[in-house]
């Protein structure tokens, strides 16, 4: 297991490497979950690109391809002699980016002020009935996640977990961390698979009110189907992005 550098009060967190997918971009966003999701009185500057790549176990040119994307995305700047700096305002349009890695998926919930807006368990919805064909009723999450600076409303989540999961699953959790992440890290599923489709919607009432846009506006729908080792279905996300706030980017590897 890399070690984690010492000596920083900013420290990422650790990952798993997928061989299959291209490790700059595994390990940027991995560090942009972190970066995102730092407590708010953490340092500023990163550590070294050698102390960097040391933990994340990569080449420093792997490293440095890494922070070079987050660089670009306006999340850090680089200064020679100085080092590497939190930038302490991303920017406003965030990509929606699906290239089938979890800690992707855990990087694009991050960063956010997150409040829970209710939960409990409810019949299994007709549109989500082939997800969990054992249940007859599933746990309903739902939350709002707003801008950490500025407050702004940016997307609401409504997650269906399979009751067994939800049992052990606290929903405190869910206020500082994604679902993802909860659920791997604090429940211990084991997530083998994210299924994602995104499509373009127009904001319902519910919608509207809680991002605070106008009635019939254009959104981005999410929906991500997590799989344990099994192939039982443990939760369904069903995520609306406010259209004026994201942009949808899918990345294709020629190998």
């Amino acid at each position: 297991m890399p070690r984690t550098p010492q000596g920083h009060a900013f420290a990422p967190d650790s990952l798993v490497l997928n061989r299959k997918l291209p490790l700059w971009y595994q390990v940027s966003q991995s560090l942009r979950a972190s970066i995102l999701g730092r407590a708010r009185d953490a340092s500023a500057r990163l550590p070294t690109e050698e102390q960097l790549a040391e933990h994340y176990g990569v080449s420093v040119l792997t490293m440095r391809q890494a922070l070079k994307e987050l660089e670009t995305e306006g999340l850090i700047s680089r200064h020679r002699r100085r080092g590497t700096f939190i930038e302490p305002h991303a920017r406003r349009v965030s990509p929606v980016r699906l290239l089938g890695s979890i800690d992707a998926i855990v990087a694009q919930q991050s960063g956010e002020r997150t409040s829970v807006l209710g939960h409990g368990a409810l019949p299994v919805p007709e549109d989500l009935a082939e997800y969990f064909p054992d249940c007859t009723e599933i746990v309903s999450y739902r939350r709002l996640r707003r801008d950490g600076d500025s407050g702004e409303p940016t997307n609401w989540a409504q997650n269906a977990v399979h009751p067994e999961i939800a049992a052990r699953l606290d929903a405190a959790d869910l206020e500082r961390w994604p679902m993802t992440k909860v659920l791997r890290d604090r429940v211990g599923v084991r997530i083998a698979r994210i299924t994602d489709t995104v499509e373009a919607r127009l904001a319902d009432p519910a919608t509207a009110e809680l991002l605070q846009v106008p009635l019939l506006s254009p959104i981005l729908f999410y929906t991500g189907v997590s799989y344990e080792e099994s192939g039982r279905v443990v939760d369904v996300a069903q995520i609306r992005y406010r259209g004026d706030r994201f942009s949808f980017s899918v990345t294709l590897e020629a190998h």
